[in-house]
């Protein structure tokens, strides 16, 4: 049986419009000419007994953990979780101690490109796109969201594009045992932009991040700036997402990778 892989995840990359101006990662990039003297120094030899006058090409890099293709954790979304299953709740998982086993599973995937830019999906939204691609959710699959914003990664607009999963259409599927999900977003919610204009005409600040605060009520994890999520059919792939280790971390970069058995 061959095997495909599908890389859903984004380069990290500087100079494009990925996130906020004031969230933009940087990176530096060091060629094999420019090494060369602190190591030659360093051995007490002269550049050129390197060899060709080369040492290391290395990158220094200024970001955050929720810069490219990432996982969060549910501590970045307040610091308790689980409300709703345990009185009081508990305090909320760090990266580096989200369950590796939601981590890695059949993978299904919900095809929004249709909604307007800022629209927020509900339960019954969810429910049409199941029965139209005639899916049945199982605990721990990993569902995707196809969203606009994915065809306008790395654009000015993109941080403003696509729909955002509501509280409600978030805790429905959490309620069906779902504890990871992700989109090619920037946001698992409606865009700041979008959000911020209902907030002013309603005075509603439960408004506010409304899909990611689900979270307090049932733990879970999301996946943010996926990619390509339109090469993948609906369902019958899995999902691989194991997040970077970081230490008491919000989140953890991800190489987030769908595999097609054909």
């Amino acid at each position: 049986m061959a095997r495909r892989f599908i890389d859903i995840s984004v380069p990290l990359k500087a100079g494009i419009r990925s996130d906020p101006t004031e969230m933009l990662p940087q990176i530096e990039y060091v060629d094999h000419h420019q090494s060369a003297p602190r190591m030659a120094a360093y051995m007490g030899v002269p550049v050129e007994a390197l060899p060709e006058g080369e040492y290391a090409a290395v990158e220094r890099v200024n970001i955050s953990t929720h810069n490219g293709t990432h996982l969060d954790a549910p501590y970045h979304f307040f610091s308790r979780m689980n409300e709703r299953l345990k009185p009081g709740g508990e305090p909320s998982w760090r990266i580096d101690e989200v369950p590796l086993e939601w981590c890695f599973n059949p993978g299904v995937k919900l095809d929004f490109r249709h909604f307007e830019d800022g629209y927020v999906v509900q339960p019954g939204d969810v429910e049409a796109e199941l029965a139209r691609i005639g899916h049945e959710l199982r605990p721990l699959e990993i569902v995707v969201v196809n969203t606009r914003a994915g065809s306008r990664y790395g654009e000015e607009d993109y941080i403003d594009s696509g729909c955002g999963m509501g509280k409600a259409a978030t805790l429905w599927l959490l309620e069906r045992g779902i504890r990871l999900v992700g989109t090619d977003g920037w946001s698992w919610d409606a865009p700041f932009s979008h959000t911020r204009r209902r907030v002013q005409e309603t005075g509603d600040a439960g408004l506010i991040w409304e899909g990611h605060r689900a979270g307090r009520e049932i733990g879970y994890s999301h996946l943010e700036k996926l990619h390509n999520l339109e090469a993948l059919p609906a369902d019958g792939f899995q999902v691989i997402c194991f997040p970077v280790k970081v230490h008491r971390g919000s989140a953890g970069w991800t190489r987030a990778v769908a595999i097609i058995e054909d």
